[in-house]
């Protein structure tokens, strides 16, 4: 195993609403990112995936609130510090953020350099204009991205080149982890590619250490990452390597997703899409055993009844189901 730069102990946060009420968006979230690696994070629009993001940089604010767990970045645990010690030694350098509609993220009355001195200065108050200069340059051009973009606002670039300058601005401190979530959304296909290719050329040449990438769309994750992680209603389900996950799913919720989809590298001639059953449950008041339990066909009283543990099989996957592997897989065979 390499050197370990993210890894998330038994994290939980919530949200309180203004009626003073617990919405549990992220229960006993545990998992470890090595340098050179990246993970996926796949899901349903609800299932805690942008509030894993959020809770990974420990800053918090509400309606967000840390709950417990460790987080803990490069051996260092940033766990209960305060947003603003977090803005000023965690954000940029040791953990950086692509928020979903990073399109958006740029104000349109300020240069592109503006935001790159900004982000420096935070941490480097002395640092000259013309250092500030020379950096963005160098990782632009290294990027791909013309150096006049430096100089330009962010209404006079197109959607992909625009998303692509967010990624660069945001990294321009090489951080040990980047949280990219749904970076390539609202993007065409040429792009989406673009961004994908940008994320890697990063990746290899060190300028992120590691990288977790959040999106919905599981075959997207096969093409980018590593490993990837299943998550429902705020847990784990299931998680291993993205060619197992994609092309050999176990947990009934991570096959029911990968049914509904389309898999390129599977083709799609005689393929039948399954939707997945229901909706997911209000996690005001989440069920008391497996928050699947009420959409999968598979469930029985004692799924319901109490918490369900995570198993690891095949050396290096987990799952969260009362059933084991073999009583799955049987179970698929005879269908």
């Amino acid at each position: 195993m390499g050197k370990i730069m993210l890894e998330v102990k038994d994290l939980n946060t919530k949200y309180i609403t203004r009626e003073k009420e617990d919405v549990y968006a992220v229960n006993n979230v545990s998992l470890k990112v090595e340098e050179g690696k990246s993970l996926g994070v796949a899901g349903e629009s609800g299932c805690g995936k942008s509030t894993l993001a959020l809770s990974l940089m420990g800053y918090y604010f509400p309606p967000l609130h840390y709950m417990s767990g460790d987080v803990i970045i490069d051996g260092k645990n940033i766990s209960g510090m305060s947003p603003d010690l977090v803005r000023k030694t965690v954000l940029g350098e040791e953990i950086a953020y692509i928020p979903q509609a990073a399109m958006n993220a740029l104000n349109p009355t300020k240069k592109i350099i503006r935001f790159i001195e900004d982000v420096i200065r935070a941490h480097e108050p002395k640092a000259t204009k013309k250092d500030i200069r020379d950096l963005a340059t160098e990782r632009f051009q290294k990027l791909g991205l013309p150096p006049d973009v430096l100089d330009r606002y962010s209404v006079e670039l197109s959607g992909g080149m625009k998303q692509r300058t967010v990624i660069a601005v945001s990294t321009i401190l090489s951080p040990k982890v980047l949280i990219a979530d749904e970076p390539s959304s609202a993007l065409d296909v040429t792009s989406q590619k673009m961004v994908i290719k940008m994320l890697r050329d990063m990746m290899e040449t060190g300028f992120i250490k590691s990288m977790v990438f959040i999106t919905h769309e599981l075959p997207l994750l096969y093409n980018v990452t590593d490993d990837i992680m299943v998550m429902y209603a705020g847990q784990i389900v299931e998680q291993g390597s993205a060619k197992e996950m994609v092309f050999d799913p176990v947990h009934p919720y991570s096959k029911g997703l990968m049914g509904s989809i389309i898999v390129p590298e599977e083709g799609i001639r005689g393929k039948k899409l399954d939707a997945i059953p229901g909706t997911p449950p209000n996690l005001k008041h989440p069920p008391a055993g497996c928050r699947f339990a009420p959409r999968c066909k598979y469930a029985t009283e004692e799924c319901r009844a109490g918490y369900i543990p995570t198993r690891v099989f095949a050396e290096s996957r987990m799952m969260r189901c009362r059933l084991t592997e073999d009583q799955l897989r049987e179970v698929y065979a005879n269908e």
